[in-house]
Parts: structure tokens; sequence; C-alpha cells
């Protein structure tokens, strides 16, 4: 930025609009002003012209200093918000500066301003007078108009640097006299994060709390913050499973005058230090932290998994969340300590079957006399699992035909009716044009009694909607073009399609238990148990499902049945 203007005052070509923005606090407004002072500068002789170093004693440098000069204005967009407050400034521009070089707008928080007024502000700022020159400043640059950016040159203000703000609050300590430790700097430092404003009244509020000198515990009481090395040993206690330790340092900060939501805080941030340190040694240069916490995280870095730091990383992410919502934030903070405390030491999956493959199946657990353990048994589990899910799933009643109704209609077998000689084939056809609620009702409320090409008896289930044979028929009409008799029976019915997967689920469920790689994870962990069963068929039954192209046409339900 000061290059840019440096050579556009040498080379007299100085833009009609500036735009600052950044982070609060980082000295946009000041900096406009400094500008500001920097095209009226005369110099101590007079006869000074635009400058980047304003000599800050001539007549507009100190009026513009003090806020007085009356071809410097000042407006604060977030109360003057409407088309009449630009009104006033496009009506002014067209009077020339009545004691300075340039009449200077500078319109703070300009992203406050109306759709309207911004409209109104474009001609103006697109071709002011020679004399008029704009300054904006804004925290929100994307809430500002792209019309507005392509006439302004814009100067983004980054963050204040830990090492240069430590320097700034030591100089105004040392010029208020008042004496502060460096660790109760850096915890200013750190809590700032890159606002030298915020900085500065942090600072303020940490000498009137200290009365005398103010060391890091009375910036720490101050802020509500717990005591960083605390915090390690607290993170420390995570990652070793101790959950009573880890809840008896938690109670003690919190006794300590520590906020739970800080000290979720300061975990989640310790595990992005770590992680990043594990990734690029030099993060551990950080001014704000000590001597002693850049060890021991160094030591943690090599200590510890990429996988658990991630977790952990996660799992924090998810505890603030809770503790937000939470009516009592130490409850829900220390149940985030038990999960976590719970988890932080799990294997990997490749750790878990590399240990499992080691150890010995228990006695008798190697199904149907086959021999050996570990991963090696695993696709007798897929084989067994495959020959069982490759039964029908309607054995019995789902046969091209039924001896269940005591009689047989004869009907011409129609060519669009051959398609689908068994039931299964029906509720493929269901299945693929995608309609939940009938597949659902047909799976679990149908017992089927006969089935022959355009013709279906069944006994309704319990709970059975009481039109589904209509809705069936209706459906199964528009989707093939012929008529389909559904008609109800009241003996005769077999299993449903649900009773028949969860007999073969339960089933496939038991062999699981029995083989000996199952067996060992359990015999690992007492409280895990079996949540689902994939073969290898019905994870391909899946991808073809999903593959299936969506169905444009439409059912109607006037149409006649």
């Amino acid at each position: 930025m000061v290059r840019t203007l440096k050579n556009a005052f040498a080379a007299d070509r100085i833009a009609q609009a500036f735009i600052m923005t950044g982070i609060r606090g980082t000295g946009k407004t000041t900096t406009a002003r400094i500008i500001a002072k920097g095209m009226n500068c005369i110099g101590i002789d007079g006869q000074g012209g635009p400058t980047t170093e304003p000599c800050g004693t001539c007549e507009n440098c100190a009026a513009i200093m003090e806020g007085r000069h009356v071809d410097v204005m000042e407006m604060d967009a977030a109360s003057r918000t409407g088309v009449g407050d630009i009104r006033e400034i496009i009506e002014s521009v067209h009077y020339r500066a009545a004691s300075a070089r340039y009449k200077v707008y500078i319109i703070d928080e300009v992203h406050m301003l109306s759709v309207n007024a911004f409209n109104a502000l474009l001609k103006t700022l697109e071709e002011p007078p020679e004399h008029v020159k704009f300054i904006f400043a804004t925290t929100e640059i994307r809430k500002v108009p792209v019309t507005v950016l392509s006439r302004c040159q814009r100067f983004d203000l980054r963050r204040i640097e830990p090492e240069d703000q430590i320097g700034l609050l030591r100089k105004i300590a040392k010029a208020e006299k008042a004496e502060i430790t460096d660790d109760a700097l850096a915890l200013i430092t750190r809590a700032a994060e890159g606002s030298a404003r915020d900085a500065q009244s942090l600072l303020d509020q940490a000498i009137s709390h200290g009365a005398g000198e103010t060391t890091a515990d009375q910036v720490r009481a101050m802020l509500g913050l717990a005591d960083r090395g605390r915090v390690l040993d607290l993170f420390d206690m995570i990652l070793k499973g101790r959950a009573a330790d880890a809840l008896h340092e938690l109670s003690s900060q919190y006794a300590d005058g520590a906020d739970p939501m800080a000290i979720l805080r300061d975990l989640a941030e310790i595990a992005h230090w770590v992680s990043v340190i594990k990734i690029t040694p030099d993060a551990t240069e950080d001014p704000t932290v000590s001597p002693d916490e850049r060890t021991r995280g160094i030591a943690m870095a090599d200590a510890l998994a990429m996988r658990v730091l991630t977790r952990l990383w996660q799992m924090l992410l998810k505890a603030l969340e809770e503790v937000a919502m939470a009516p009592n934030a130490m409850m829900a903070a220390e149940m985030a300590i038990i999960r976590l405390t719970h988890v932080a030491d799990l294997p990997s999956v490749e750790e878990l079957l590399r240990k499992l493959d080691k150890e010995t199946p228990p006695p008798g657990g190697s199904p149907g006399g086959r021999g050996g353990g570990g991963p090696r048994a695993a696709p007798a589990v897929n084989t067994d699992a495959q020959s069982s899910a490759a039964a029908p799933t309607h054995s019995g009643p789902s046969g091209p035909s039924s001896s269940a109704s005591g009689a047989v209609l004869a009907v011409a077998e129609d060519e669009a009716l051959v398609h689908y000689p068994t039931f299964d084939h029906i509720v493929e056809l269901i299945r693929r044009h995608r309609d939940v609620k009938l597949l659902v009702e047909v799976e679990t409320g149908m017992r089927l009694a006969a089935y022959q090409p355009g013709r279906i008896e069944f006994v309704p289930a319990k709970g059975a909607p009481s039109d589904l044979a209509q809705r069936l028929g209706s459906r199964l009409q528009a989707w093939t073009g012929n008529r389909w008799a559904v008609t109800l029976v009241n003996e005769g019915g077999a299993a449903t399609i649900a009773e028949i997967r969860d007999t073969e689920n339960n089933a496939l469920r038991d062999k699981a238990k029995a083989h000996p790689l199952v067996q060992a994870v359990l015999m690992k962990f007492p409280g895990a148990r079996i949540t689902d069963i994939r073969t290898p068929k019905a994870l391909e039954a899946e991808a073809e499902l999903e593959a299936l192209p969506e169905v444009d046409d439409e059912w109607d339900p006037f149409e006649d049945s």
C-alpha cells in the first residue's frame, strides 16, 4: 500500500477512491486519516505537495488529526445508511475545498449503506471532480457491491503479527509506566487475534486489574482462561484414557474460575497446534508460546498419530456445539471429556487386524471344521453369507403358480406379462420405479397366497392399509399396460417378505458370531455388537439400484383400473 501510494503521489496519479478492508482494529480508519493528511500536507514551510510522509505539524495535518478540518469529512455508514445522507455528499462535491488541496470524504463501515444509497453514489464515484477524493473502510468487503469495488483502489490490511503486537503492547505499557510480564503480554496478544484495538483494550483492562505488576495469572482470571500448562495436563490425561483424573482436573479448573467453553476451546487449540507442529515443525516458533509449552508440544507431536489428533479435533468441535446449547455448560463439558477419554486410545483398523492375525482363535470357533484364524478365515464368512443371501427371498408361494388358492383361472398369457413370471419380479418392478411407500407396504403387509402373471391373491398382514390391493393393481396397470387382478383372501397366506428377510438376517448374524475373527473382535471389545452384515450380493444389488435412472412417467391416480 505504501509503495502504491508513494508512486501515485510522485506521478500525480492519485485515484479518485480507495477502500480499506480488514478485521476489526487493524487501523483502517486511522490509515484513511493518514492518507487524507498526506494528500493535503503542505509541509513545515507551506510549500509541500502530496506525500506518504506527512509532517504532522502543518495546519492541515493538525486539523485533520484533531478531526476539525472542514474539508475532510467523516461519515459513519452504520448510522447514516440512507439515500438522503449520500445526497448531501453528492450536492457538496461540486464546491471546491475551503483551505485544503483536496476535499476528502471518509466513509466508515461502508458496507452498511443501503442498495439505493450505493446506486446514488456510483456516478459521482466514477467521475468525481478533480478536487474530491473518497476513502472507504469496511470489515465486510463481500457486502460491498462489485460496481463500487471496481471504481476503487483496494487495500487489504492484514492482522498484526504476534511479534509486532507484543512490541506495541510493551511500548504502550512503558509509556504508561505500567509493569506487565511477558507471559501476560503473550496471553493478551493471543486473545486479541491480530487486532491492535482489542489488544490495547485488554492491556488497559489488565493494567487496571493488576494494581502493580500484572502477571499471567491475573490476565487468565480476567479473561476466564485456564492455565495453559494445566490444559496441557488435561490434554495428556485424555490421551492416556484417565477419565477420573481428567474429570477431577476439569472440576479443579472450573472451581478456579475457568469457563468450561474456554477449556474445551483451549483443548481444541492444542489439538490443532500439535497437528500443525507434526506437519510443519516451524510452528513451534510462535512468540506467544512459552518454552515449556513448546517442549511439551514437540513431544506430543512426536508421540501422537495424526488420526488421533484429527479425531480429537472433530470431537472437540462437536463438544463445543453441545456446550454452547446445553442448559448446564459444566455437565456438557464433563460428558465431552468422558467421551474423549474413551476413544482417544482406540487402535486403528490396521493395528487391530494385525493384532488379531497374530492371536490364536478361541477353541471351537471354526465353523464347519475350517481351520485358521485371523483375516484368512474372513472369506469363509463371505462365502457362507453369500450362499445364504442367494436363497430366494420368498420360497413356497412365490413360484410361477400356487395351489393355495384352490382354483387357477385360465388367463391368456399376454406378451407383457411373460416378463413377470414370479412375485419376486413384481417386487423388483416396484423397487425399480422407486415407489418406496408401496414397496414397504408390500414387503410388510402382504402374505402371498397365490400368484400368476396378471393375478395376485394375498392375506393382509396386521397393520396393512385397507386400499393396498387397489393401489397395487393401479400401479401395476400403469407400469405394465395390462390389467391386474389383485384380491384379498382369508387364508393360505405365507410369511411376509420382511419376516423372511428378518429370519435370514438372524441366520446370517448367528453365522457371523460363530466366525473366529468376529469372536476375537467381540472378546477384545466387550461392549461391541454387530450392527449390520453386508454380503457381496447385497452390495451389488445396492450398487445396481443406485445406478438406476430416475423414472420420468408419473402415476395417474385417476386412471381407470
